[in-house]
């Protein structure tokens, strides 16, 4: 069973959330990773949500470098008890995202999420407040842009540009497959940028867009919405 620590009660009014942030963004280590060739397994986490309901589906596939073999994979079927606010993504999808780490045998060396981390308003997306939760290096690789403006990267892919918010380089738009769409990178926690850019080029193929263990989490997810996967999934409250 993976282990995490508790940092606070997940119960509170968007104001208050919003001041824990603010908060906790103080407690994040944005340093670069001693060696990134070290970790040697990465979790991909994400979630589904069942079309006009409160049940969210969250799953979390672990690959292993450096062949990107899938090492295990575990889900959560939970309801969700925060509204969704902009800004405010992990306090919705950070519990369920929790429940079905405790479910994980072994306890992955390095966290993907498809969010932010760093590029947030408050500078705490749901990377880097599921990273001080996981107390493990954590990074968000996005599809979309939050905060921040950034120049088109190359091409070619590992080429990218900063992402910048209020003068603040926050993240990186970087080309994972030749002559794609970007995605966008953020430290999380335990790591800095340059960390996150390098793990990510490493979770890739050239293939796809995304990564390949938030890739695999969203496939997961969606297999668990249709009752297509085969995992012990019991719902939680």
């Amino acid at each position: 069973m993976a282990r995490f620590r508790s940092l606070h009660s997940w119960d509170l009014s968007p104001a208050a959330a919003r001041q824990l942030q603010s908060e906790l963004c103080a407690q994040l280590q944005l340093t670069a990773l001693p060696e990134v060739g070290a970790i040697q397994t990465v979790a991909g986490c994400d979630i589904s949500f069942a079309r006009g309901d409160d049940t969210a589906f969250a799953a979390i596939v672990v690959v292993r470098l450096p062949d990107l073999a899938t090492f295990e994979e575990a889900g959560a079927v939970t309801k969700l008890h925060f509204p969704y606010v902009p800004g405010l993504l992990s306090f919705r999808e950070a519990p369920p995202l929790l429940e079905a780490w405790a479910r994980l045998r072994t306890e992955p060396d390095a966290v993907m999420l498809d969010g932010q981390g760093l590029a947030h308003p408050r500078r705490l997306g749901i990377a880097s407040h599921l990273g001080l939760w996981l107390d493990r290096p954590t990074l968000g690789c996005a599809k979309s842009v939050l905060v921040g403006r950034y120049a088109a990267p190359g091409l070619q892919r590992g080429a990218h540009t900063p992402l910048v918010d209020r003068g603040e380089t926050v993240g990186a738009a970087l080309r994972t497959r030749d002559g794609t769409s970007p995605v966008f990178v953020s430290a999380g926690h335990r790591l800095d940028l340059a960390s996150a850019l390098a793990l990510t080029l490493r979770c890739g193929t050239g293939k796809y867009r995304l990564p390949e263990p938030t890739r695999r989490a969203h496939l997961l997810a969606n297999r668990m919405r249709r009752g297509e996967a085969d995992l012990p999934l019991p719902l939680l409250d």
